[in-house]
């Protein structure tokens, strides 16, 4: 069984869900689906980025857990420049 043969359902992976997106973001890029087909590629692209956006969550979620109170904001030791 491949990985598109069952489109409506979640995605395997995370790196499955991008690569079906960009696959359906090339086609509608492209001009390549008709208006239906187009409509229904931007509703699947939809819950595409959903599922995404909550595998990130969970996994940023598992990160600030682990690091605990190391995480900090970014700073550099360099002062910053003067544009003027």
């Amino acid at each position: 069984m491949s990985k598109k043969s069952s489109p409506a359902g979640d995605p395997v992976s995370f790196e499955d869900a991008m690569a079906e997106l960009e696959q359906l973001v090339a086609q509608m890029e492209a001009g390549e689906l008709p208006l239906e087909a187009s409509v229904a590629a931007y509703k699947r692209g939809s819950e595409l980025v959903k599922y995404c956006a909550g595998q990130l969550d969970k996994v940023d979620s598992q990160v600030k857990v682990l690091e605990g109170d190391m995480l900090k904001p970014f700073t550099t030791d360099t002062a910053p420049e003067a544009d003027e």
